[in-house]
Parts: structure tokens; C-alpha cells; sequence
């Protein structure tokens, strides 16, 4: 510790006299002697100091220091050395003090100054976030891989691995943000340098988790060749623990991406993974080896996933088959001295190779046993499923790879039922009939639940072997005379015993009832059955297993009335409602039936066809079941809620003559009733259609009625002349109706004023061409710019006319449409009056714009008055006619 603190001082510049600073403090001047310091030893120097305090007091150094390091990666990059140690603090920061060994934290024994714990997950988080909260950070450290020196180079994995594990998804987003960053990431493969290779497999572990993009891009950069030439120069499946982040990596990469999984298959990369799967005889395993195996089975099983598309998954299946891959597993399958757990891994793979891939299962039909005589591959598993003393898992494997056999495979299907079925000919060898029926007579209920819901299996979508497997007769004891296996079942059933045992026998007399109404006619014809599920689904107490197979009895008995073709006298389907109703309860019936859904079992079974339970007692429920239920639920909820005959065709089947003449006048009136509906509906269609159409002709009136309120708004604005000449439409548009004397008056003015409006027009004519004489003899005289002024200005009034001349014309034409559309309309008294309160607004309107007209024209003469008085200012002669010429505006009143 002397040693340290005589460490720190040489490094901060004191005496080792002076009191010991804080751990705060002494990072702070570090930091500031980092960031300030101008030579580069001393920046050496304190970074060095930081690395050291980083080891133990991880939180003080990462709370100030983080910002001093960047710069250091920033702007230091020509002096490795000093990388190095910064590279190493932000590791430290990160990840904690690692084992070099085991790549996991050390837990330190001493505290920080702020008592907190220093090798916190959390803390590391934390400091994780406040990195990447930075996407150039995470860029600096892809570019740093570009440096080939070891001490840069190796440190910059490091960092990386512990960013993608402290905030894998954040961290993913800023290297896809990087151009090429996935590019610098896959180089690392090829270093000759095998720690930096390796780091790079623990980087690629975590960097393509969960995400697609990722994949894809890794993919693409040729990963799955360099990953498969590494498992090869490592020795396959003998290699050490490289070779299994290899297959991890791949697993990764394939797994529920099927992009990357038709690449794979298209690359031919399924045929360079059979060497793996070569196992000599007298192979010792050990744990390294068995692993690497187990991770090559799950990556085979990752191309044949039932959750990978149909279509993907087929041709995978074709490929392995083609290619040998099947027979290396079946050999494994069948080979001796395998380990527990490699064999069931085995089987699971194999079960999803041949799932539902017709060629496959015909192949894994003839695969025998190395024995003598030889046995069937399906009889050997059989064997071990029924074996109580063989480990769960296997026992579950082998179940899965029987129902991945017959998944789709009438043909196996029938192969099995046809061990079931008597024959002629004397059967030396154990069968596969033989070991399912058998196991229905085992103690053990793990047994009877396996050999049950396997017997299931091979009745699935098959109406042919469910009627042939009535057929079976078993000889329980010596002596006895044989039963059916369906009444065997029954029987078993009623007897009670291990709950896996009941439901086991409940789901196999689902899956033979349903779509068959033969076996459901055996079933009723047994006596004590519907008695049996009645009491059981009647029941109303009971534990949540002795509820849930009160709800598969009941399930049970609604697929006894849904397929039930009334061949059983004492069951017919309106029999069985009835009795339900009076003796369990129609809504305790449904609610029983509920129980299984809402199961957590259920919800677990019915996700994958593969058994994912754990322990034994948690074995309950079958995907096929699962699926089965799911399908069947409406159709046995809307069965079970069936009315008696009687009800069927409604009240009239009870009614007399008399009653049926009253119902008959009845209906005759609601249907004349219903005939005026529909007469009323449609005159109300039409007068609808009728209004619409008249509001939008109003709203078409409203919006041109605007539109020239705007054009006269327009107008006023301008403030310039008007000819007279478009004044001349007025007339047209008023109606010629010759008893309206507000109108005839109106005619008279017009003309009138016409005629006012015309002498003026004819003055102002003059004037123009006086104007414009004085303005070329101005010309003359010099007088350039009055004479270019008054030019424009006449010009600019002349264009100003003609518009709004064109305007008044339109507006003259609108007016007097509206008007003869609105005379056209008017049929009554009162519409009449209402048009000619509207005609007065009209002309009240007409009247107006006169007016303004007039006072435009006023404005037109003092402006002509203005120019004669400029003419005498500049020395013209100005003639006494032009002088006298006035307008008195009580001439331009109308």
C-alpha cells in the first residue's frame, strides 16, 4: 500500500509528507492532468494511475473519468501505449476486474469511498449507457480495430463484449449505424493471432442475438464459411470450447431467420457439417465433445424447425436426406455407449427431420437396431418410452420423435393400428402394437400417459383407423373372454387411479371419437359411460386437476353429441342435451368445459409440438389434444345448446286449424304492412336524393352570390372608370313582366341614365382624342415626361375600363340567369311574392352599383378637369367649350 501511495504522489507532483488525498480527489487531478497536460508522458503517466485505480475503485474513476479517456482515443491514436491504458480503464469501468480464465467478474473485497458496490451488474449498466448515449464512442472503437497492434486491437474486443452484454440492443443499433462496422467485426476472424480471433467468436455470440438485420449482414459477409473452416481446422466435435461458440454463433444466425436459413441450404454448407456427426465405436466422451455435439443437433435442428416456414423446413428435409445427414443421425441413434443426454438430443433431431416429410418417415421405418435379430428403430425407442427407468427427457424425446413418425403418415398410421389387429399368421417378434397396448396395463401412470397419448397419435386425422382400431380385442386375464379396446379404455377410465392416467385415457377417447360417428356409437352403447362423464361433470367440488378432468369428461361428452348419428337409441343427441340440462346444468357444463383453456398447461402444450415439461408431475396435456380442443370448442358449445325437436320448427307445430288460420292473417297483414315499408322507404330514398340535389344548388347560388359580391368589392377598390357600354345588359336581365311597375319604372331610369351615360361616354371620347393631340404638340416642346406619364396613365385607366367592363357583363349575365331561373320556379302565391322580394334586393343592389357607377364617373371628369389646368400651366391653348364643360352632380342623380 506504501508502494501505491508513493505511486500516486510521483504521479500528482507531491511529497510523500503531505497528507493522502481522497480517492475523489486523486482521480480528479488525474483527470485534470489528462485533459490539461501538455506532454505526453504525463498524459501516459495519469492514464496509467487510472487504469490501476480502475481495478478497485471501479465507480470513481468511471464517474469523472470516462469524457478524459475518449478524448485520449480521440486525439492520443499515434501512441499505442497510452491507448492501451485507456482502452483498459473504460474496460475495467465496464465490465469490472475479469478473470482471464473464466471471463467473469472478480468480486474485489473492498469498497469505494462512497461505500457502494463495486462490481455491480447495475454499475456497469449504467456506465454502458453513458458510452453509447454517444454513437461517435462506439464508432471510435470500430475504427481502433482497424489498428493491427495487439495492445489496441485485443483490449477494443474486450470493450465491445462487455458493451453488447450490459446493453445489447443499444449497442447493436450504434454498430448498424456505423458504415461497415459488422465488415471490421467478421475481419477479426481471420487475425493470426488465435486470443484476438476467439474474443471476436465471444463478440459475435453476442452481437447477432435477436437481431434479424445483424444476421443477415453477417451472413452475407461470409460468415458461415469462415465459421465452419474454424469447427474444421479445431478438429469437429473434438475441438475445444471455440468450436462451441462457433455453433453458437451459428445457431444464432439461422435460428427463426429464413433468409439466412435458404442461404445455408442453397450454399451447401448442410453437407460440410456431416464430418461432425462422425462417431467412432469406442469414442470417449468427454464433457467438451458431448457439448459441441449437442450445440451441432440444435443447429441441425434450427433448419428443420416446425416454426420455420413449410416451405423452408421441407427443403431442408429433402437435403439432409439426400446428402446422408439422416442416416449419421440414425446411426447415432442406434449406436451403444452414447450419453443420456446426446441421445435424446439425437432423437429430438431426428423427429424433426422426418416430421411430416413422407420420404424421411419411410426411410426411419426401415432403420434396425444393430441386434439379433435385428428391431425395428421405432419398436427400440418404444421399448424406452414404456422403460420407467429410463431418464424423463429421453422418455419425452422418444414420444416426440413417434408423433413426428406419424405426423401426416397415414401409411405409418396404418402400420401401427395393423400390430393392433388379429391376424392369421403368429407373431414371434414384439410389435409396436403390442408395446402401446401393453403399457395400458402398467402401474405406473407416466407409462399409461405416454402409451395413450401415443396410441393418440395414431388416430390423428384418421377415420379409417379409428373404426379399425374398434376392431382390437385385448384378453385381460387368463381365462376371460376378450374385450374391446375401447370398452378396456372405459373401464380403466371409470376404475380411476393416477390423475395422468385419466387424462391420458381422456384425450385418447377424444381424439377416437371426434369426426367418427362410429366410434361414438360404440361409446354410447357401452352402458355405464354417459352415466360416468354425467356424474364427473356434475361434480362440484374438487382440486384443480380433479376441475380439469371434469372439463375433459365434459368435452368428451359434447363430441358424443356433435358426432352423434342418433344410431343409439337411449343417446340420441336431443337425449344427451336433455341431460345435461337436467342433470349437470347447462352454464356449470360450460364452464367446466372453459376449465381447460384457461389451464396453464393447456397454454403451454398447445404452443410447440414438442414436450416441454420438466418435471413429471407437471406432464398433463398433448399438442394434438391441444389442437383438437381448439377446433372443437364452438361446435361442442353450439351442439350441447341444441333444442328438442319440437322446438325446431317453432310454435306452429303445436297449434290447431283454427290458430293456423289466425297465424295466416297475421302473416298476411305484416307482409302487407312490410310491402308500404318498402314503398315508403323508397319514396323517402328519392325525396332524399331530391334534397340533396337542392341543397347543392343552393349552395352553388351561395357561393356565386359571392363570388360577385367579391367582384363588386373588387371594383370599388380600383376606383377607376367604367365605360358605359357594358352597362347596356342591365336591361335584359329584369323581368318582363308588365304588371310589375316597380319594374317598368326601373326600365325607364335605366334608360335614362343609359343615355346620360352615353353623352358623357362621347365626351370622354373627345377629351381622350383632344388629349392626346396636346400631349404629341407637348412632345415637341420638350415636355417628354408629363407627356409618358399622362400616356401610361390613360392607358392603365383604358385596360381598368375593359376588365371591369368584361366583369359587369358576367355579373349583368349571372343576375339575369338567377333571375329566370327563379321565375321559372315560382308556381304559387307565395313563391311569387317571396321571388319578388328577392327581385326588389336584386334591383335595391342594381341601384347601388349605379350609383357607384356614377361616382366613378364624377371622379373621371374632375381627373380630365386636373390634366385641362396642368395644359394652361405648361402654355397650351385650352378652347372655351373645354373650359365650360361641367358635370353638376345633381345631373348624375337619378
Amino acid at each position: 500500500m506504501d508502494f501505491l501511495k508513493s505511486g500516486w504522489n510521483s504521479v500528482l507532483g507531491t511529497n510523500a509528507d503531505t497528507s493522502q488525498p481522497s480517492v475523489a480527489e486523486t482521480v480528479e487531478k488525474l483527470v485534470e492532468r489528462v485533459e490539461s497536460s501538455t506532454l505526453l508522458e504525463d498524459r501516459r503517466d495519469a492514464c496509467r494511475a487510472l487504469k490501476s485505480l480502475s481495478k478497485t475503485y471501479r465507480l470513481e474513476v468511471g464517474a469523472q473519468a470516462m469524457d478524459a479517456l475518449t478524448y485520449v482515443l480521440q486525439n492520443d491514436s499515434s501512441d499505442t501505449e497510452i491507448m492501451s491504458y485507456a482502452i483498459d480503464t473504460l474496460n475495467y469501468v465496464i465490465s469490472g476486474p475479469m478473470d482471464d480464465m473464466t471471463e467473469t467478474p472478480v468480486n474485489p473485497s473492498t469498497t469505494g469511498a462512497s461505500g457502494g458496490d463495486q462490481s455491480s451488474p447495475d454499475l456497469g449498466v449504467q456506465f454502458t449507457e453513458i458510452f453509447i448515449k454517444r454513437k461517435e464512442n462506439v464508432a471510435l472503437l470500430l475504427e481502433l480495430l482497424a489498428e493491427n497492434d495487439f495492445k489496441v486491437r485485443y483490449p477494443s474486443v474486450k470493450l465491445l463484449i462487455g458493451l453488447l452484454r450490459n446493453k445489447l440492443r443499444d449497442c447493436q443499433d450504434c454498430i448498424l449505424a456505423y458504415p461497415r462496422g459488422v465488415a471490421l467485426l467478421m475481419d477479426l476472424l481471420v487475425d493470426s493471432r488465435e486470443v484476438i480471433r476467439n474474443d471476436a467468436l465471444l463478440l459475435l455470440v453476442h452481437l447477432t442475438r435477436s437481431n434479424a438485420n445483424i444476421q443477415k449482414i453477417v451472413a452475407f459477409e461470409n460468415a458461415f464459411d469462415k465459421l465452419l473452416e474454424i469447427v474444421a481446422d479445431e478438429g469437429y466435435s473434438d475441438g475445444g470450447v471455440v468450436v462451441e461458440d462457433c455453433l453458437i454463433v451459428l445457431q444464432n444466425l439461422l435460428k427463426l431467420n429464413s433468409s439466412n436459413q435458404n442461404f445455408f441450404k442453397e450454399g451447401s454448407y448442410i453437407q460440410r457439417l456431416l464430418p461432425f456427426l462422425d462417431i467412432p465405436n469406442a469414442t470417449v466422451w468427454s464433457a467438451q465433445k458431448a457439448t459441441n455435439l449437442l450445440f451441432m443437433l440444435q443447429v441441425i435442428r434450427t433448419l428443420v424447425s416446425p416454426n420455420n416456414p413449410l416451405q423452408v423446413t421441407t427443403s431442408c428435409q429433402k437435403v439432409m436426406q439426400q446428402s446422408g445427414l439422416l442416416e449419421k443421425l440414425c446411426l447415432i441413434l442406434m449406436a451403444s455407449g452414447i450419453p443420456a443426454d446426446i441421445l435424446t438430443e439425437t432423437i429430438n433431431a431426428v423427429s424433426e427431420v422426418i416430421r411430416g416429410n413422407h420420404h424421411n418417415q419411410e426411410y426411419f421405418s426401415t432403420v434396425n437396431a444393430p441386434t439379433v435379430p435385428p428391431k425395428p428403430a421405432i419398436v427400440v425407442l418404444l421399448m424406452s418410452m414404456v422403460n420407467e427407468k429410463q431418464p424423463f427427457e429421453l422418455r419425452c424425446a422418444v414420444l416426440y420423435c413417434f408423433q413426428c413418425f406419424l405426423y401426416k403418415n397415414e401409411l405409418g398410421q396404418a402400420q401401427i393400428v395393423q400390430t393392433l389387429l388379429p391376424s392369421s399368421t403368429e407373431v414371434v417378434a414384439v410389435t409396436a402394437g403390442q408395446l402401446l397396448c401393453g403399457g395400458l396395463f402398467s402401474v405406473d401412470g407416466l407409462s399409461n400417459w405416454f402409451v395413450s397419448v401415443a396410441l393418440g397419435h395414431a388416430l390423428v386425422d384418421n377415420t379409417t383407423q379409428k373404426e379399425q382400431l374398434l376392431r382390437v380385442q385385448l384378453a385381460t386375464d387368463v381365462g376371460t373372454a376378450p374385450v374391446s379396446l375401447l370398452k378396456h379404455c372405459s373401464t380403466i377410465l371409470q376404475i380411476g387411479g393416477n390423475f395422468q392416467k385419466r387424462i391420458s385415457l381422456l384425450m385418447l377417447l377424444c381424439t377416437w371419437c371426434a369426426h367418427c360417428p362410429a366410434v361414438v356409437s360404440h361409446f354410447l352403447s357401452i352402458p355405464t359411460n354417459i352415466p360416468y362423464l354425467t356424474s364427473q361433470v356434475g361434480l362440484v367440488e374438487g382440486d384443480d386437476l380433479e376441475i380439469l378432468i371434469q372439463g375433459i369428461c365434459a368435452f368428451l361428452l359434447g363430441i358424443c353429441i356433435h358426432f352423434n348419428d342418433n344410431s343409439v337409441p337411449s343417446f340420441t343427441k336431443e337425449d344427451l342435451c336433455q341431460l345435461i340440462v337436467k342433470r349437470i346444468g347447462l352454464e356449470i357444463f360450460l364452464d367446466k368445459l372453459g376449465s381447460i383453456s384457461k389451464n396453464e398447461s393447456y397454454s403451454q402444450a398447445v404452443q410447440r409440438p414438442q414436450l416441454s415439461y420438466r418435471r413429471t408431475e407437471d406432464v398433463l396435456f398433448d399438442y394434438e389434444f391441444c389442437r383438437l380442443f381448439k377446433s372443437l370448442e364452438g361446435l361442442v358449445i353450439k351442439a350441447s345448446q341444441s333444442k328438442p325437436s319440437d322446438l325446431v320448427n317453432g310454435p306452429e307445430s303445436n297449434m290447431t286449424a283454427d290458430e293456423h288460420r289466425l297465424l295466416n292473417q297475421y302473416k298476411e297483414v305484416i307482409r302487407e304492412q312490410d310491402q308500404q315499408l318498402t314503398v315508403i322507404r323508397r319514396e323517402f330514398c328519392v325525396l332524399k336524393e331530391e334534397h340533396s340535389r337542392v341543397l347543392m344548388q343552393m349552395q352553388e347560388q351561395s357561393a356565386h352570390i359571392q363570388q360577385l359580391k367579391d367582384q363588386n368589392a373588387l371594383l370599388k377598390a380600383q376606383k377607376s372608370a367604367i365605360s358605359p357600354l357594358n352597362i347596356s345588359a342591365i336591361d335584359s336581365s329584369l323581368p318582363s313582366d308588365a304588371n310589375s311597375n316597380e319594374c317598368q319604372e326601373l326600365r325607364l331610369e335605366i334608360q335614362n341614365l343609359l343615355q346620360q351615360i352615353q353623352t358623357r361616354d362621347n365626351d370622354i371620347t373627345a377629351l381622350r382624342n383632344e388629349l392626346s393631340v396636346k400631349v404629341q404638340e407637348l412632345k415637341t416642346r420638350g415636355a417628354i415626361e408629363l407627356q409618358t406619364e399622362n400616356q401610361n396613365q390613360n392607358q392603365n385607366q383604358n385596360e381598368g375600363l375593359l376588365n371591369e367592363n368584361r366583369e359587369l357583363q358576367e355579373l349583368v349575365s349571372k343576375l339575369k340567369s338567377d333571375l329566370d331561373i327563379n321565375q321559372s320556379k315560382s308556381s304559387s302565391d307565395s313563391e311569387l311574392l317571396a321571388e319578388r322580394q328577392k327581385l326588389e334586393s336584386e334591383l335595391d343592389f342594381v341601384r347601388k352599383e349605379q350609383e357607384d357607377l356614377l361616382v366613378l364617373l364624377t371622379d373621371q371628369d374632375s381627373k380630365l378637369r386636373h390634366y385641362k389646368r396642368r395644359l394652361k400651366e405648361l402654355g397650351q391653348t385650352v378652347e372655351d367649350d373645354d373650359d365650360n364643360y361641367d358635370i353638376d352632380d345633381s345631373d348624375l342623380q337619378l
